[in-house]
Parts: C-alpha cells; sequence; structure tokens
C-alpha cells in the first residue's frame, strides 16, 4: 500500500514539473516571437538634430523632392507629396493615389495629422516648421548643403539606404555617379571653356557661381567659372545682360524659373537679345538650357543628379 502511495506521490510530481517546463517553453517561445516581431530602431542624425525611427516605416511623407526622386529611385512607396510644382518626371505623384499635404511653404498640418505618418521628410522650406511636424511624427531634414553638395547629397542618400534598407542600391547608384563625375571632370579640362550660370526670372537675371546653389557645376563638375567672386545667395547675384557681355563666358547656363514653376517660358526671347549677340556663347550656339525640374525643383535626388550631369557632359562635347 505505501509503495502506492509513493508511486502516486512521484507520478504526480512529474506531471507538475512537467508542466512547469512545458509552461516555461511555451513562455520563452512567445517572448522570442514578440521580440522577432519587434521592428529594429535607428537613430539618424540631420542638420537640425536626431531623430529616432523604425526601420521601414510604412507611411511616408515628402515635401523635398530630391528626397522624393531618390525615394522613387528605389522603389519605395510614400503616402503623402506636397504636390504643388511637382516635377514633370515624378507627376505620378499628382495621382489621387497620394495624399496631397500642402504646398513646400504652406504644408495642410490637418491632412498630415489625418494620414498620422511614421515620417516626414522635409528641407530648407520647410525647416522654420520642424517642431510642428516633428510633434505629428518623425521628421528628418534631407535638403542638400551647396557647400557641400557631393557629401551632402551622398549623406542623404544613406539615411534613405538604411531607414529602408536598400544599403546596397543607395551605394551601387552612388557608384555609378561617381564614375560619371570623373568623365565629366575630364570633359570639363578637355573643353578648355569657362561658364557663367545665370536664373532667368520674367525679365531679370541674377548670376551664380561657386559654393552657390547651383555650384555643383564649378565645384564638382569641375567646369571654371568665368568669375570667381559672384555673391553667394540663395536668389543669386542681380546682375545685367551687360555684366553678362562683359564676362564673356564661352558657355552660359540658363535656368528658367518661370518654366519651374510652372508659368510661361521665355527665357529664351529674354536671353537671346542684340547686346548677347557680342558674346562667344550666343555666337558659338553655347547657350545651354538646362532643365528646370532637374535644377531648381528636385536638386539632390539620385535620378536628378545623375541627369545634371548628363546635362552638363552633353554641354562640353
Amino acid at each position: 500500500m505505501k509503495n502506492l502511495k509513493y508511486l502516486f506521490v512521484i507520478g504526480l510530481v512529474l506531471i507538475i514539473v512537467a508542466a512547469c517546463g512545458s509552461s516555461d517553453s511555451d513562455d520563452q517561445a512567445d517572448s522570442e516571437d514578440t521580440e522577432g516581431n519587434e521592428s529594429e530602431t535607428i537613430v539618424v542624425e540631420h542638420e537640425l538634430g536626431e531623430t529616432e525611427i523604425e526601420k521601414n516605416p510604412e507611411k511616408v511623407v515628402v515635401f523635398d523632392f530630391g528626397a522624393l526622386d531618390s525615394l522613387d529611385e528605389l522603389g519605395v512607396e510614400v503616402a503623402g507629396v506636397a504636390q504643388t510644382n511637382i516635377p514633370s518626371y515624378l507627376d505620378k505623384y499628382e495621382s489621387d493615389d497620394y495624399e496631397n499635404i500642402g504646398s513646400l511653404k504652406e504644408p495642410d498640418f490637418e491632412k498630415i495629422a489625418e494620414i498620422d505618418p511614421d515620417l516626414i521628410l522635409i528641407s530648407g522650406r520647410q525647416a522654420d516648421l520642424y517642431d510642428q511636424l516633428e510633434e505629428l511624427a518623425p521628421t528628418i531634414f534631407v535638403g542638400v548643403d551647396t557647400t557641400r553638395y557631393m557629401d551632402s547629397f551622398k549623406e542623404n542618400a544613406h539615411i534613405l539606404g538604411e531607414i529602408f534598407e536598400k544599403e546596397d542600391e543607395v551605394n551601387t547608384k552612388l557608384d555609378e555617379i561617381d564614375d560619371k563625375i570623373a568623365t565629366i571632370k575630364e570633359h570639363a579640362e578637355d573643353s578648355g571653356k569657362d561658364a557663367l550660370i545665370i536664373l532667368a526670372n520674367d525679365d531679370k537675371i541674377s548670376a551664380y557661381g561657386p559654393q552657390s546653389r547651383f555650384g555643383i557645376i564649378h565645384d564638382v563638375f569641375g567646369v571654371p567659372a568665368v568669375d570667381e567672386g559672384i555673391e553667394v545667395s540663395t536668389h543669386g547675384q542681380n546682375v545685367s545682360f551687360e555684366y553678362v557681355v562683359e564676362q564673356d563666358p564661352d558657355l552660359l547656363y540658363v535656368i528658367d524659373r518661370s518654366a519651374a514653376i510652372g508659368e510661361e517660358s521665355a527665357a529664351g526671347a529674354i536671353v537671346e537679345n542684340v547686346l548677347m549677340e557680342k558674346t562667344k556663347a550666343m555666337k558659338n550656339d553655347d547657350i545651354h538650357y538646362l532643365a528646370p525640374d532637374y535644377w531648381y525643383l528636385s536638386g539632390g535626388g539620385l535620378i536628378s543628379v545623375t541627369e545634371m550631369i548628363n546635362e552638363i557632359d552633353e554641354s562640353l562635347q
């Protein structure tokens, strides 16, 4: 009888131990499953601060067209964009498939709150609104610093690559761009030509030189500036056509602001006037009208930088 009692007690103990072991295993499995489903979080350093964000955010809204350009090239979908003056090569983002989050200078905060994004990408025109946007979602500044264009551009590309786990694709694209830059530098040196960059705005023109908004032509592509002393300003240095004639560049690069903002283009009629007939650029058919989509609206993107290189390289042939 005693033996039966002992056997009963031992059996009961084994059942309890087995049950506890099973429970511990289940708890461990649940814990591992939970950890496996957790999104990886990274901290991104940018010009306006540090932002913590989960990798592969699902709902992204974009104000910077350079960033939109890069995301499009990388195959990353977005939820909302600023649909005012979208570059023509990105016009698919004007459709109802994407929420309109306002203009570049006037965000639609209600719409953004309604979207409840996981990430907001901004640049210079929204910098003053950073704190307000940060209250709605993690916000990262991805504008290009024109005084260090390529470094800044690459840093932004790497940020996007890390966030969306597209590092290999980004590295491949940047390597291709570096190869193109090496080639264009050789062409610039071989051409022996200097250049002047102007922005045509209605009947006015302004000049840009090294370290400026469009200074990548001189600083990165290696095309010498006809005037090294041009004032560095967002809106350029106001100049006259007499100034252009006096400088007499071999190459004249023209960016048409009116065309960029959707107005009627008149840059050709303004620039190619009687006074300009004295210049080497006009005599030699070396006035080049650069695509405003790339130069004025969306610089700093994987697509736009590539096309900017192509345009200048073609002008040197």
